[in-house]
């Protein structure tokens, strides 16, 4: 591994990879774990022994009473689900006190961007289209906000004149879209004249935060949200999230400088997922689509919708990997696999009957895309206590060498069930 001091687990397909669990089980070996984009339309779960602590807006270091934690001036943040998380984990024993920050420049979720974005996705299936399958956690209507200068930050609320102003403005440009919008704008004042008081204490100027942390010779782990899929640039647009969770978001996001970047980890689920609507050209809509949701217990952490499953897309993540530059690949819930009697794996697209170098642009080009399949033979050993390569059955071993042929990026780590150790070091 590099020994730069900044680490960066990204995921490589449409979510819900199991970035947590890397991200948990790292976590220790660094002294500071950081969130760089996107809100509390994430979802991570981690179990330790009888525990499962589920994440949302929090950085999964949070298990680790050593590791301070940071969420920067790129993630939208919602103040009353923050502190909802936080009270949470001091339940469960998790101390929190003098161990999470939060960016002074942070856009604010306000509950008025959750009823828009409810309503926004009403309009699109008024009018004929398809929704875009959104948390409708507020996320799309606050960057919105953000790009369009009229946003909400963190540092407002130190100058309540401003944040008065500026709430009063912001509700207003919603009820003239919308009309008459579902919020009371009085009692969201009081509520978070309270929440300001809390929250001061939690308060940093993060890019300094992390400059003189480094400075210090103190380690950071970015954890990135969503995937490369859900990229609101590089992602299979419109069907996106609304920020950069490429690698670009965790340097905007942070404020970090590009020197400061060594490994960065791909997080590649053995089969591939996604939730909501949007092209998923490996879709299975049969008996291993079956198989894969149930055995995966795919359910969104944060919305607990029912995920699409499909076969691996390496197509999609050598497009990644392209993008992101992954110096390692960490494999997950590869026991999911166990049982099917032949495993597929897309390694190409072809448009018009011609194979094609990486991912179209336009949805119409890859709505029309085949896809090039390679099968290989399945397994039916347990490979949940596997702690080593060697201990994989043989054809578990030829897909891990496959995946690696094909993206060109070595397989560090591969998850062989849910636990934390339930992981192959490499």
């Amino acid at each position: 591994m590099s020994a730069q001091p900044v680490v960066v687990v990204l995921g490589s397909q449409w979510g819900d990879e199991g970035k947590g669990k890397i991200v948990d089980m790292l976590a220790e070996k660094y002294d500071i774990v950081a969130r760089c984009a996107g809100g509390n339309n994430a979802g991570h779960t981690i179990v330790v022994g009888d525990k499962t602590f589920k994440f949302h807006l929090l950085p999964s270091g949070m298990v680790h009473e050593n590791t301070s934690c940071i969420i920067g001036n790129g993630v939208v943040i919602h103040l009353p689900s923050f502190f909802e998380e936080i009270d949470a984990l001091e339940k469960q024993g998790i101390s929190t006190s003098g161990r999470i920050f939060v960016s002074d420049r942070a856009h604010l979720v306000m509950d008025y961007h959750r009823v828009v974005d409810g309503l926004r996705e009403l309009e699109r299936s008024n009018s004929g289209g398809k929704q875009l399958g959104t948390t409708k956690r507020g996320i799309g209507p606050t960057y919105s906000s953000k790009a369009n200068r009229s946003g909400l930050r963190v540092c407002d609320l130190y100058d309540w004149e401003r944040f008065e102003e500026l709430l009063e403005k912001g509700f207003e440009s919603k009820q003239k879209r919308w009309g008459e919008v579902s919020y009371d704008l009085a009692e969201d004042k009081q509520k978070y004249k309270a929440i300001a008081d809390r929250l001061q204490p939690y308060v940093v100027n993060s890019t300094l935060f992390l400059q003189k942390a480094l400075a210090a010779g103190k380690s950071v782990m970015v954890e990135g949200a969503n995937a490369l899929m859900l990229d609101i640039d590089f992602g299979t647009y419109p069907y996106v999230t609304s920020s950069n969770c490429s690698i670009g978001g965790a340097l905007t996001g942070l404020g970090l400088q590009p020197r400061h970047i060594g490994d960065v980890i791909g997080v590649v689920k053995a089969y591939t997922t996604r939730v909501g609507e949007g092209p998923f050209p490996t879709e299975c809509h049969d008996a291993v689509g079956e198989h894969l949701g149930t055995v995966g217990h795919e359910f969104g952490t944060t919305t607990g919708r029912g995920r699409r499953c499909g076969w691996l897309d390496l197509f999609v993540v050598k497009y990644s990997t392209m993008i992101n530059g992954y110096s390692a690949l960490n494999l997950t819930k590869l026991d999911v696999l166990t049982g099917l009697p032949e495993i597929k794996i897309g390694i190409a697209y072809k448009l018009n009957g011609e194979e094609i170098e990486t991912m179209p642009p336009s949805l119409r080009q890859l709505g029309a895309c085949e896809v090039v399949y390679e099968t290989m033979p399945g397994w039916n050993e347990d490979i949940t206590a596997c702690k080593s390569l060697e201990q994989l059955p043989e054809a578990a071993r030829n897909y891990v060498k496959r995946i690696e042929e094909v993206v060109g990026v070595p397989v560090k780590y591969i998850g062989v069930g849910p636990d934390r150790n339930a992981t192959i070091n490499l």
